[in-house]
């Protein structure tokens, strides 16, 4: 939290523990799979209007994170007006999503919305908990903003209705992702009760499961005793409510250059006997 300059000179006058992060929906869509992207992004974009109108009424912001789309000389209004004005794909999209005078905007360079952006020290400022991610598209740019604000320790909320991929199915796997690997609360936009949310302060309620640390961590213990071994890349993570569970971790490049930590260990071990 900031230490002085509370309001951010008096440009996040919000105080917000739930934010609403519409990702891309200001978006041409002239590109390859534009046309297909379209067909599952309408559904969305009414959807989304839905919601945003509805967390406005419980005090909930819309943060507008998108693309600058390679035009480093313009701004916001300018591709806000480009989607509105031009005869573009995405047209209709940026009509049912126009944003006012009351919605915060960024604009990002590359896929994640906190990379290279304003977004952290925005949400730093309104003291923000928990994001609601919803927009384009579901398997690139969602999914890369929904890994970096689970690193920054927010909840995520990421409606299952609201987000579109140019393949459905590539969209359904990403949620699934976001849901079991970033703890991710996948609950559709019209069960979402967002007063709920908010009186939590922003945090979701913790998974009310009868000593899931016990349990786990019981049969990590017995799988030892028995002889078994970690399958190679997991690990434990922890989820909502401290609970300890695994997750698969990618076997490629790690930080510090080592492509095969697991392979490594396995010399390390064949050199050190040999030296017995």
């Amino acid at each position: 939290m900031p230490g002085k300059n509370d309001d951010l000179h008096g440009n996040a006058p919000d105080d917000a523990p739930v934010v609403l992060l519409l990702i891309d929906v200001i978006n041409d869509l002239e590109f390859e799979g534009g046309e297909r992207l379209l067909e599952q992004a309408m559904p969305v974009a009414e959807r989304l209007a839905t919601l945003k109108r509805r967390a406005r009424e419980v005090g909930i912001p819309a943060v507008y994170v998108n693309d600058n789309f390679g035009r480093w000389r313009s701004d916001f209004r300018t591709l806000v007006a480009h989607c509105l004005e031009e005869d573009v794909r995405g047209r209709p999209m940026a009509q049912a999503l126009c944003p006012d005078e009351h919605d915060y905007f960024v604009l990002k360079p590359k896929h994640s919305g906190f990379f290279s952006t304003t977004l952290d020290t925005l949400l730093t400022y309104l003291k923000t908990n928990t994001v609601i991610l919803g927009g384009l598209t579901g398997n690139v740019c969602v999914l890369f903003t929904a890994n970096d604000a689970y690193m920054r320790d927010f909840h995520l909320v990421v409606p299952s209705d609201c987000v579109a991929s140019i393949d459905p199915q590539e969209n359904d796997y990403a949620l699934h992702q976001m849901r079991s690997v970033l703890s991710a609360d996948v609950t559709p936009s019209t069960e979402l009760d967002l007063i709920a949310l908010r009186r939590q302060d922003g945090r979701p309620r913790p998974e009310e499961r009868p000593g899931p640390q016990v349990e786990q961590l019981s049969e990590a213990v017995s799988g030892r005793r028995g002889g078994t071994a970690q399958r190679g890349g997991e690990r434990p993570a922890r989820g909502q409510g401290g609970s300890l569970r695994r997750t698969p971790q990618p076997m490629g490049r790690r930080r510090g250059g080592s492509a095969a930590g697991g392979a490594a260990a396995v010399i390390v071990d064949r050199d050190t006997r040999a030296r017995e």
